[in-house]
């Protein structure tokens, strides 16, 4: 599988634009921690949250320098400018989120769509977009598909899905891969915020299908890099920081 890579000559905008609608009132770190991972890949990076985690965020710029904070009102506008949409992380699964999220889709069908959390847990599977990228855990993806297959269920609604677990399960419905390694510290709340993050991140610039897998084999290798040293004390901050450094390693040895 290919990987697009920032080229030498390349200018501001061209190695990826990427909004995430995320965070909640409840929920104020995931979609920071998404933000972070994609931060080191992308170009640019919008956020659009609820007001109160807007403040949260604006207060956190001292350390988090790398995002715009832009306001729901001015989702629309972000939608149509920027390469791919990261929706879900640290929402909660309200009314709202159900009406924001299946309003969004199904307004932007044609634009690149990744799909996690709470997002992902209130779509009407019916609105997910073609070749949107799904990030559910077992029982997310239960919630949402039942006891299907994830290949089936990737082929009936056209899109990929990354099934999380011990062995990671990417498909499209077409084709399948099973991505192994991790380890007992990537339990830890966040790192699926995390890999939302890096896979939407590596979406704007490569093919959709191979970001999924890219994103499931770097996310895995970072953790088992820290693995290495500090056994499974780590957290989704740690594993946030180390994912530059592995894809240097797998990237640029």
């Amino acid at each position: 599988m290919k990987m697009n890579l920032p080229k030498p000559n390349s200018h501001k905008g061209q190695n990826g634009k990427l909004l995430l609608i995320g965070g909640s009132e409840l929920f104020h770190a995931a979609s920071l921690w998404s933000l972070t991972v994609a931060s080191r890949i992308v170009d640019l990076v919008h956020y659009a949250s609820v007001p109160e985690n807007n403040e949260i965020v604006q207060k956190a710029k001292e350390e988090f320098r790398n995002g715009i904070v832009i306001h729901r009102e001015q989702i629309h506008e972000y939608i149509e400018e920027d390469d791919v949409i990261l929706i879900g992380p640290g929402m909660e699964r309200t009314k709202e989120t159900e009406e924001l999220t299946n309003t969004l889709v199904t307004q932007y069908p044609k634009k690149q769509w990744v799909i996690d959390a709470g997002a992902l847990q209130m779509i009407h599977p019916e609105n997910i977009p073609t070749n949107a990228i799904l990030t559910p855990h077992h029982q997310e993806y239960a919630r949402v598909f039942d006891a299907s297959a994830a290949f089936d269920a990737a082929k009936k609604y056209q899109c990929i899905i990354i099934l999380k677990g011990v062995v990671d399960i990417v498909t499209n419905g077409v084709e399948t891969k099973e991505i192994k390694g991790g380890n007992a510290g990537m339990t830890k709340g966040g790192t699926g915020d995390v890999l939302a993050g890096l896979v939407a991140a590596l979406a704007c610039t490569n093919d959709p299908f191979d970001s999924a897998v890219w994103g499931s084999k770097i996310n895995k290798a970072a953790g088992d890099e820290l693995y290495k040293s500090v056994g499974p004390f780590f957290n989704a901050t740690d594993l946030a920081n180390q994912i530059p450094k592995t894809m240097k390693k797998m990237f640029y040895p």
